[in-house]
């Protein structure tokens, strides 16, 4: 680790510890690490092992890639319609989330009366996630129908086969969750 990255570590281990309001010896105890590692964490003085960036990233609760992040800027604004919206046949696919997010998609989807979109099997292990926010959509995947309507959710394996359809007599808006199974 050079010492650009652990200068890196160091501040996100300490602002996700006083995040939670607690001092080093709390949180060391909770990661069943010496006061002194942790305190040579935060300092960006450490080349930790895998083991120990582990045991950090249980005790406050994020992922590995969270230690690690790249600072982004606090706040941005994103005016209506400055994401990305796909037109998948007669289905409007909006993007919600300017940034990416290791290893998710979160879509909006618009389909029209009578509209159809066959969804793209992902990789094996994806878990995807629809629900309805209004009008009534049927989910075909893995050989299975599902009905939704507005307040509904379907959990089911993203790298099988699926196709979403409004069933209704009117636009019907849901969202999809993917998530990716990590390699």
């Amino acid at each position: 680790m050079d010492d650009k990255e652990g200068a890196r570590l160091g501040r996100n281990v300490r602002y996700l510890r006083e995040a939670r309001g607690l001092t080093q010896s709390q949180i060391a105890k909770v990661a069943g690490l010496p006061r002194a590692t942790w305190s040579h964490l935060e300092t960006g003085a450490a080349n930790p092992t895998l083991a120990v960036l582990s045991r950090v990233a249980r005790a406050l609760q994020v992922s590995l890639e969270e230690l690690v992040a790249r600072e982004r800027a606090d706040t941005r604004r994103y005016p209506a319609g400055s994401l990305p919206v796909k037109q998948r046949g007669l289905v409007r696919v909006h993007k919600l989330l300017p940034d990416p997010l290791p290893s998710t998609e979160i879509d909006r989807l618009e389909i029209p009366k009578g509209g159809r979109m066959v969804g793209v099997p992902h990789t094996p292990g994806t878990r995807e996630y629809l629900t309805c926010e209004s009008g009534a959509v049927r989910l075909v995947a893995s050989g299975e129908t599902f009905d939704l309507a507005a307040g509904d959710v379907v959990a089911f394996r993203g790298d099988q086969r699926h196709s979403y359809e409004n069933v209704g007599p009117r636009t019907a808006v849901c969202y999809s969750v993917v998530v990716v199974a990590r390699v």
